[in-house]
């Protein structure tokens, strides 16, 4: 069963849908994604696509946000270029947003089905690498 919130973040949609119309060229960039930081601020970042497995836009707005000193994403979503609207993250872009942030918010759906649900529950029967790490601290 997903839970869902009725809050949508606009902003964040419209952060990533601007993104993907004006940097998105070619076959190289083709989605944006936007995530919020808890302090507030928005970063963005396009896919890097490479034949040999390039990272999608949710992975660069991870690093992006790391350089940018934004630990803490609490939202993000992602837009493909070509006005073709929210698309939700691949499953490895879900095991590694849910490894990196596992109370991170996911804007999922299409037009009036927008709606915003937690990382894990996109991923039924998660996986959690944290949880089989050998405790380093004995």
């Amino acid at each position: 069963m997903t839970t869902q919130t009725d809050h949508v973040d606009r902003e964040l949609i419209e952060a990533a849908a601007h993104v993907a119309r004006t940097r998105c060229r070619g076959d190289n960039h083709t989605m944006a994604a936007a995530a919020r930081d808890r302090d507030g601020r928005i970063v963005t970042a396009v896919n890097a696509y490479h034949f040999t497995g390039g990272p999608c836009a949710e992975l660069v707005v991870i690093g992006t946000a790391a350089g940018q000193g934004a630990y803490e994403l609490v939202t993000i979503v992602a837009v493909g270029d070509r006005d073709r609207g929210v698309v939700p993250p691949c499953g490895r872009c879900r095991q590694v947003l849910l490894d990196y942030f596992p109370d991170l918010e996911v804007i999922v759906g299409a037009g009036e089905g927008l709606r915003t649900v937690p990382v894990a529950d996109l991923l039924p029967e998660t996986y959690v690498w944290a949880d089989h790490q050998l405790d380093t601290e004995s």
